[in-house]
């Protein structure tokens, strides 16, 4: 089993792919007003969530979602909630994918396949229409991380800001936010609950070799143990809506 494999069994119960509850995913997206017949992309979009909420709350908007590995779970929702002819998927490299400018520009938790948060930012502006909006989503720090964190993250204190320091980066890129989450304890637990779960579930009831039973189990006990071990209540993860501010409005 390679890493694609794994998180596509990983989020079957929590396609969101971030920790962050239904309720709350909606809310942000109706801080989003493009215009009617917009488009909006979703950059390393994953199960594709994000965008095909969107779609569902702005009944005229088309969408792009781009991952270099995409899940056929994407295209079997997009189906059955009835966006097929709204939404295009795209197998890509998110980094280096280009074909023209949104009204809206997603990222969510997918700043990794950027090399970082100011590499994500910049590929969000360069995606993004003069006077558009952006919703990113990225970890961060809840305070000092202790050494356990840090060694079950393999990560080191610089490597993801405080919430502060996240904000600030957005406005030296050119945006103002004007929403934002931070998630709670109870979505992160939810969140980890159901990733270690989800592989557990398919290890003991559908792994079709006892080599690929063994492998997911430890992948889940070992995920588990680094979580609550390691970066619980210290790892946290924000969502911001962003305004692009880098062109003075008329008036």
């Amino acid at each position: 089993m390679d890493r694609s494999q794994i998180f596509d069994i990983a989020h079957r119960r929590h396609p969101i792919a971030a920790p962050v509850a239904p309720e709350r995913l909606r809310d942000l997206l109706s801080w989003l007003s493009p215009p009617a017949s917009g488009g909006a992309v979703d950059l390393g979009c994953g199960e594709g969530e994000w965008l095909q909420e969107l779609l569902l709350a702005q009944p005229e908007l088309t969408g792009v979602g781009i991952d270099h590995m995409l899940p056929t779970t994407a295209a079997e929702r997009t189906a059955q909630r009835g966006l097929d002819d709204r939404v295009r998927w795209i197998e890509a490299d998110a980094s280096t994918w280009s074909d023209g400018l949104f009204d809206v520009v997603l990222c969510v938790g997918a700043s990794h396949a950027f090399g970082g948060l100011e590499d994500m930012l910049t590929a969000v502006r360069r995606h993004l229409r003069p006077g558009g909006q952006a919703l990113i989503g990225d970890t961060i720090w809840e305070g000092t991380p202790s050494t356990a964190a840090l060694t079950a993250l393999d990560a080191s204190p610089e490597d993801f800001p405080n919430l502060a320091g996240l904000v600030w980066a957005t406005r030296e890129h050119g945006f103002e936010p004007s929403y934002g989450h931070t998630s709670t304890l109870a979505e992160w637990d939810d969140y980890e609950f159901t990733w270690t779960g989800s592989v557990v579930d398919w290890a003991l009831r559908e792994a079709p070799t006892t080599a690929d039973r063994d492998q997911a189990l430890t992948v889940a006990r070992e995920h588990r143990d680094a979580w609550l071990g390691g970066w619980r209540r210290q790892l946290g993860f924000a969502t911001l809506v962003l305004h692009d501010v880098s062109i003075p409005s008329a008036g």
